[in-house]
């Protein structure tokens, strides 16, 4: 193996420890479907479709993941859905 296939093998095995983070997102009794929709659009980037499923799925199966990537780029999105009322923690 030569010394640039090393390279990108390291970089290959980096890129997959750091997106081993993920925002997990919890069911409560206190916010709505579209509170909870227009945080994610806005938090996360989510386009409305994909904000719509993950707030169905979140309040039938109590959870849901909402965001994954390295532990610092999950961080600030974390707190900001915190900030917003919504249950949630990276895992």
């Amino acid at each position: 193996m030569s010394t640039i296939e090393k390279i990108q093998e390291e970089v290959l095995v980096q890129d997959q420890v750091e997106v081993n983070n993920e925002i997990v997102l919890f069911n409560d009794d206190v916010n709505t479907f579209d509170h909870v929709i227009e945080t994610l659009i806005r938090v996360c980037q989510h386009a409305a479709e994909q904000a719509e499923q993950c707030a169905i799925l979140v309040h039938y199966k109590g959870k849901c993941t909402v965001k994954t990537g390295s532990f610092d780029e999950l961080k600030p999105q974390c707190t900001k859905l915190l900030e917003a009322g919504l249950s949630a923690e990276i895992i």
